[in-house]
């Protein structure tokens, strides 16, 4: 815990415990460091309702950790289960609901129970993937989410180590049945890995995917020095960046310091494929004029000496009901809006149309500073006439009644910020 880094006076800390021994052992051992130091833990147990054994180990769990002296909260995923990807889709579940609770619940610390053994197999998933130099360095010991901090204290550790220390307390654990079952491609890994080298083999690829991770630090080190130097974000939701000083950097640095920015202003953190990255940046850095690109949900245009980036408006395709209550709404993954009570609306885009009507209504907004490129994706209500409100061109229909307008505040918060915590590595 030393090494992950600093705590609150009396830290409180929540724990994934699916009840197998990686996950139980480490809420033990966290509920030792925390009440050493005035704080305390809370268990989280996702029942993502696939197996009929799930319910009652989540209940078997609760006695063990009761008797621990641990409060212990079960989170259900309801909904509709899914059919293929299954393990996927049930990852990101669980981390949803886990990260959500810790938000509402004022947490801001995540234990993981992923230790060394998991790191190795994660490396070769990747590498199986043909994963590049971020995937290989594998799983982070720190990793900074808009919600809480996940943290896996065990990264370092032995597979064999959680169980010992469970059998010398005489804990009880849960065997999950899918950890065996070869037909996931992890738990066939596992075994493979087991049946050539129960020690050895793990070593070395944790060890790999420790100094992959000292090199993708380094090089984050790289980016968040040129982005904080070149790269400037505007509250209406896009971004610039200097060509000269992209064009200078090492093509790695420079990449994904693109990359970076794309991802900030189109939310969308998977959706670049390298090849058309590394074409865009080829021409964002030659001295040949650039033409209007689209990538990963951005518009990217040439301005001058800087390149432009901002939401591609038909990509920002989210709409909001908004009812009479005052609200609070996170909309496209990049704006937070504080409503006021009023009529009933619908928040979405802008768009070409919504553009045509005001500037019909006010001809002046025609100069408007604001880049052309940017209007059609700003947030605007709309109610059955048309554009009522846009609340970063200060328009609102006149038609409107004075002081109905509904929006107090509008914040650019996108969901993968410019600058990153450097990557934790154990």
């Amino acid at each position: 815990m030393a090494a992950i880094g600093s705590f609150e006076t009396r830290p409180r800390l929540a724990v994934a415990v699916s009840g197998g021994a990686d996950s139980l052992a480490l809420c033990l051992l966290a509920r030792d460091w925390a009440r050493a130091r005035g704080g305390d833990v809370t268990a989280l147990t996702v029942d993502h309702g696939l197996r009929p054994a799930a319910a009652a180990e989540a209940r078997q769990t609760g006695r063990w950790l009761k008797a621990a002296g641990i409060r212990h909260i079960v989170l259900v995923w309801h909904g509709a289960k899914p059919v293929a990807n299954v393990q996927a889709q049930a990852r990101e579940a669980r981390y949803r609901l886990l990260t959500s609770w810790c938000r509402d619940a004022g947490v801001l610390h995540l234990l993981l129970g992923h230790h060394r053994g998991d790191q190795a197999e994660t490396f070769l998933l990747r590498l199986d993937r043909g994963s590049g130099l971020d995937g290989l360095a594998g799983m982070a010991r720190v990793a900074e989410t808009p919600d809480v901090r996940l943290l896996r204290p065990l990264l370092a550790i032995a597979p064999d180590r959680p169980r010992a220390m469970l059998r010398a307390r005489r804990q009880q654990w849960i065997e999950d049945p899918s950890n065996r079952d070869r037909r996931f491609r992890r738990a066939g890994l596992r075994a493979g890995i087991a049946e050539v080298d129960a020690g050895g083999a793990v070593d070395r690829m944790a060890a790999t995917a420790f100094r992959l991770g000292r090199a993708r630090l380094a090089i984050e080190d790289q980016v968040n020095t040129l982005l904080a130097a070149a790269a400037q974000i505007w509250p209406e939701g896009y971004a610039a960046i200097a060509r000269a000083p992209l064009a200078a950097a090492p093509a790695e640095v420079g990449l994904r310091a693109l990359s970076r920015c794309l991802v900030t202003i189109g939310g969308n953190a998977h959706s670049q494929r390298l090849d058309r990255l590394e074409r865009l940046y080829a021409v964002a850095i030659g001295a040949a004029p650039m033409k209007t690109r689209t990538l990963a949900g951005c518009r990217v245009e040439a301005n001058g000496a800087a390149i432009t980036i901002c939401r591609e408006a038909e990509a920002a395709v989210e709409t909001i009901d908004v009812g009479k209550r005052p609200m609070a709404v996170f909309w496209d993954g990049r704006f937070v809006l504080a409503l006021r009570p009023g009529l009933k609306l619908r928040l979405r885009r802008l768009g070409p149309d919504g553009w045509a009507q005001i500037v019909k209504a006010r001809p002046g907004l025609r100069d408007h500073p604001l880049p052309a490129a940017v209007r059609p994706s700003l947030p605007a209500l709309w109610d059955l006439d048309g554009v009522v409100e846009v609340p970063h061109l200060s328009y609102g229909r006149r038609a409107v009644k004075a002081g109905s307008l509904r929006v107090d505040t509008v914040v650019f918060r996108p969901t993968h910020p410019l600058s990153v915590a450097g990557f934790g590595f154990s």
